[in-house]
């Protein structure tokens, strides 16, 4: 059995959100609710609308541990479509987004009931970024304006819980920045608009906050178009980050505030901001190497091409690297579809799902057009040249400030759309979005769930942990480790093209097979190693029998 690994806690330095770090209890999944009905299925996923409008535009979502999903957009849009109540107002108040209407830019949208609850933002959250805490809470950072210095706090398990924010609580203003929770449980923020350094989240000390030069920002940096912004960043297994901005990539020793490897340059052109490609870190298995996958984005000189009425093609390739090995090399593929502005998923089948996005232009106010509503499908292990498939279509065009969360029953959520500086619904190409849809993977189509039985709510590093799972008919009669996968799944921040903090961590199956009642089997499975592997906090558990997955249960590693 894999050593068991202790990490020191910073919380007790986040002074200000000591009150409300608490422990999250771990909820079962609710049974699944929806509220309309599809369009097409079969072996190409299907789409429903959950809801016509939740009142905003989901610039920015987050799933939750208890099983809700917190979405906003920005506190200076003018009013948006639902009311605060009245005793939140203040008109007249020295917080802007109070003063000029008394209506909600975030809601938490409830995954068994689909209702929607308006909360209260004082600082604006526009192009911000954020990370789920070691204890369930959303730690959000930064924002425009009012809100550039902000640290804002989520937490779910507090009844009738509101947004807790703290002003000023950054060393510098953090617009476009980037966040990565570390295996200690703090939270690395990383980049912004002409911020070319990092600082950490809580900072190391409570009356002077740190900051890290960054030299590769600068490198990196753009005069036309920056094309550095909201950098990709993924904590490797040996506990150090990719961070990847503009063509490039270099691996970041942080605690030690050194790069200790500069990767090859990436072909095509530009994949950050505002080119917006998209990445992901490919699903961690046992004894694999991590690999790196990075999708689509817009030739250099795309931005100015728009700004004049240009729209070039996005790009249509991928790129695969292993950034630990001797002689690191970009592996390329082509896309069916070219893409821009595109959310990658993270599934339990260990698939990516590439959806939402553009043809041609780049992220913006309206230097975007063609919208790319079919998803894609690259299923990262099949052999190289069957590895996409195009999915079915949604009738609504997702374009900038979309987004797309991986949900607990298996399902992606799929919101925002606004290249408006403001809620504009008429008279424009692509109107603001105010919807709700959920695509189905084509797994949900593909034969009977399993059912997760139980699973320990709160679990160790290197453990070894019986989860047991139901499932009728001759479809499983042949149970065995080789037909059968246990995940855990890290939640995305989703914004802008980035999907912060999203992590798979694939369980050894030590052994699997029947349990005296029936139709009910039993896998041993051993935790992840450490907290390099898997940072400190809430997963989604998933067993995977036959290419289908269960509906998640959330488990927390301590």
């Amino acid at each position: 059995m894999m050593t068991r690994t202790r990490t020191r806690s910073h919380a007790a330095t986040f002074s200000f959100l000591r009150p409300l770090l608490l422990v999250l209890a771990v909820l079962s999944a609710p049974s699944h609710a929806t509220t309309s009905t599809g369009t097409a299925g079969g072996s190409g996923g299907y789409w429903r609308l959950l809801r016509k409008s939740i009142g905003i535009s989901a610039m920015h979502m987050q799933l939750l541990p208890d099983n809700t999903v917190i979405m906003f957009d920005r506190t200076d849009f003018g009013p948006s479509n639902v009311s605060l109540p009245f005793h939140r107002c203040s008109f007249g108040s020295s917080h802007l987004a109070l003063a000029r209407d008394c209506t909600a830019h975030s809601v938490l949208f409830d995954l068994p009931t689909t209702t929607v609850r308006p909360l209260t933002l004082l600082t604006n959250i526009w192009c911000s970024s954020g990370a789920l805490l070691p204890n369930g809470s959303l730690l959000q950072t930064g924002g425009f304006g009012d809100g550039d210095r902000t640290v804002r706090l989520f937490s779910p398990s507090v009844r009738h819980s509101d947004w807790v924010e703290s002003p000023s609580y950054l060393a510098v203003r953090r617009w476009y920045a980037s966040n990565q929770l570390l295996p200690d449980g703090r939270v690395i923020v990383l980049g912004g608009r002409r911020q070319f350094s990092y600082e950490f989240v809580p900072s190391d000390s409570p009356s002077r906050r740190h900051v890290f030069q960054f030299p590769f920002l600068v490198e990196t940096w753009d005069r036309d178009a920056e094309n550095n912004l909201y950098p990709f960043l993924h904590l490797l297994p040996d506990g150090t980050l990719f961070v990847f901005a503009n063509d490039r990539a270099v691996i970041l020793d942080a605690a030690g505030n050194r790069v200790i490897r500069r990767l090859p340059f990436l072909p095509d052109g530009p994949r950050s901001y505002p080119s917006s490609g998209s990445s992901v870190l490919l699903p961690l298995r046992p004894g694999a190497a991590a690999e790196v996958l990075v999708c689509g984005g817009a030739p250099r000189g795309s931005y100015q091409a728009a700004l004049n009425g240009t729209f070039l093609p996005a790009l249509r390739t991928c790129a695969r690297i292993k950034p630990a090995d001797p002689n690191p090399i970009w592996f390329m593929e082509d896309m069916p579809l070219a893409r821009v502005m595109g959310d990658m998923l993270l599934l339990p089948t260990c698939d990516v799902l590439i959806v939402n996005g553009a043809a041609a232009g780049t992220a913006g106010w309206d230097l975007a057009r063609d919208p790319v509503t079919s998803p894609v499908l690259y299923r990262p292990d099949s052999p190289v040249g069957s590895r996409f498939d195009v999915l079915n279509q949604s009738e609504t065009a997702r374009m900038y400030h979309s987004t797309a969360v991986l949900d607990t029953y298996g399902r992606v959520l799929v919101g925002g759309s606004n290249p408006h500086n403001g809620y504009v619904f008429a008279n424009v190409t692509f109107p603001t979005e105010l919807s709700l849809e959920a695509f189905y993977p084509p797994y949900l189509s593909a034969g009977p769930r399993p059912r997760l039985l139980n699973a320990k709510a709160e679990v160790g590093y290197g453990e070894m942990v019986t989860v047991q799972f139901e499932a009728a008919g001759e479809y499983y009669s042949a149970c065995s480790a080789l037909n059968l996968e246990v995940v855990a799944i890290a939640p995305a921040f989703s914004s802008h093209a980035l999907g912060m903090n999203q992590r798979v961590v694939v369980l050894p199956v030590m052994r699997a097979g029947w349990t005296p009642q029936q139709f009910v089997y039993e896998a041993v499975v051993v935790t992840p190693p450490s907290p390099e592997v898997a940072p400190p906090g809430y997963y989604l558990w998933f067993v995977v029998h036959g290419g289908v997955p269960s509906v998640g249960v959330w488990v927390r590693i301590a």
